[in-house]
């Protein structure tokens, strides 16, 4: 699924240390309006995220658009 030129896109994606330890995806969007703001993800949903993209690594984020994040849920 390409992105639409008037939705949310991923544009970076972090690991990051969750309040109760687990690990946590940070994901950083961008807004048709150019405006940014981040999105953390609990493990299952970073998980999902990456099998949606069909990502290896996290770099491979980058690009997709931010429906990927709740497809199958």
């Amino acid at each position: 699924m390409s992105p639409r030129a008037d939705e949310a896109i991923i544009v970076a994606a972090d690991l990051v240390a969750g309040h109760d330890g687990s690990t946590e995806l940070l994901v950083r969007l961008r807004h048709p309006n150019g405006a940014e703001g981040p999105v953390i993800l609990d493990e299952e949903t970073g998980l999902r995220l990456m099998k949606n993209c069909g990502a290896a690594a996290l770099g491979e984020l980058v690009g997709q658009s931010w429906r990927r994040i709740v497809e199958g849920s």
